[in-house]
């Protein structure tokens, strides 16, 4: 297995990359009142010099009431939290590394982590955010223009502080999601339907709105998965032909990169029509770049001792990983957990030194090492 490969660089608009490694977005919660601390700054700086080339920030809340459910997520708005958020990407920047903020909105969720969090009323499609499972008021029309400008209002500030691409957070039950999935959108104006094409026109014409106010040259990355939180088996796209109606429109809205998001990046989106993964076939789709992500980094035939929270280090999925970047499934890949146990894992992968890399474990959850 060579990974030279992976350490070659990667350029999409005002996005650079050293190599092909970027952090994946993971919630931390350590943001009191909703402004990042100098603490969670340092922690993606470390990441950064620990040799991953950029930072795609924890969900980060746009600016409209009832956008997230804690009050411990950092907000991206309001001179307060946009001053925390540029201290965080020029200390990314002085690292060599580049700086995405994910913008969330998580429409009808409340938050697993914190269920006791004060928020505003939570706001959704059509009240749901599950099979039959109610969540936030049902969205009036008047609703959805005001959560799309929110979303460009973001952009634009990520743009302005200088943040090398912006990414929406499309994926995992949250608001974009609960509009894609029949499940949760119920409704009969122009946003649903019974095909996927109709109930991604929300996403469609937010990607247009952001597109608009950055204009043609800031990266735009849109996260999609199948899965969603508590709901693993759940699908959006059947067959290749139902991922097409679903990705194309908002390719042509203006994503530039599609993060497709797996539980295991080597399992197959479509087991009938060949191994591609989701970013495999998303690509292979839209000719857009693509992310993988999911247990990279992690032994496929210990997954139960990372379900009941431990990780092994190991090489051995790696192999896969090289075999279908090498084939042109996807372009860059997000690492996770394994980054959270131990900064430096990229450094010790490219050296070979597995017996130096830190398990990861639940407590790592708990700081921001």
């Amino acid at each position: 297995m060579s990974l030279d490969p992976f350490f070659t660089p990667f350029d999409c608009k005002s996005l650079h990359l050293a190599n092909r490694f970027v952090m994946a977005p993971m919630s931390r919660y350590f943001a009191p009142g909703g402004i990042l601390s100098q603490e969670s700054v340092d922690y993606y700086r470390r990441r950064i010099e620990g040799g991953v080339a950029a930072v795609i920030t924890e969900g980060v809340a746009v600016d409209r009431p009832g956008a997230v459910a804690a009050d411990t997520v950092p907000s991206f708005y309001g001179e307060e939290g946009l001053a925390a958020w540029a201290r965080a990407t020029a200390d990314v920047h002085r690292a060599g590394g580049a700086m995405i903020p994910q913008l969330w909105h998580v429409g009808g969720c409340e938050d697993f982590n914190w269920p006791d969090s004060p928020h505003p009323p939570l706001e959704s499609p059509s009240g749901l955010v599950g099979p039959d499972i109610p969540g936030g008021r049902v969205m009036t029309s008047t609703d959805i223009d005001e959560v799309i400008a929110s979303f460009a209002r973001g952009a634009v500030d990520a743009q302005r502080m200088g943040c090398d691409a912006v990414e929406l957070h499309g994926a995992h039950g949250y608001l974009f999601d609960q509009f894609f999935w029949t499940a949760t959108n119920k409704r009969d104006d122009r946003y649903g339907g019974d095909d996927i094409g109709q109930r991604g026109r929300f996403a469609a014409d937010c990607v247009a709105a952001v597109r608009a106010a950055v204009g043609p040259d800031f990266t735009i990355i849109f996260r999609i998965s199948q899965w969603k939180t508590y709901q693993y088996e759940a699908k959006i796209a059947n067959n290749p032909a139902e991922l097409e109606r679903w990705v194309a429109p908002l390719s042509a809205a203006g994503v530039d990169i599609f993060h497709c998001s797996e539980r295991r990046f080597w399992e197959s989106a479509f087991p009938e029509e060949d191994d591609r993964n989701l970013a495999g076939w998303t690509k292979h789709i839209t000719a857009k770049p693509t992310i993988t992500v999911g247990s990279v980094g992690l032994d496929r035939d210990l997954m139960e001792d990372f379900v009941a929270g431990e990780s092994v280090p190991t090489l051995k999925s790696l192999g896969e990983l090289e075999r279908r970047f090498a084939r042109g499934d996807f372009d860059l890949v997000a690492v996770g957990r394994a980054l959270l146990a131990d900064p430096n894992w990229l450094q010790k992968l490219r050296t070979g030194a597995v017996d130096q890399m830190v398990p990861y474990s639940k407590a790592c959850m708990e700081t921001l090492y």
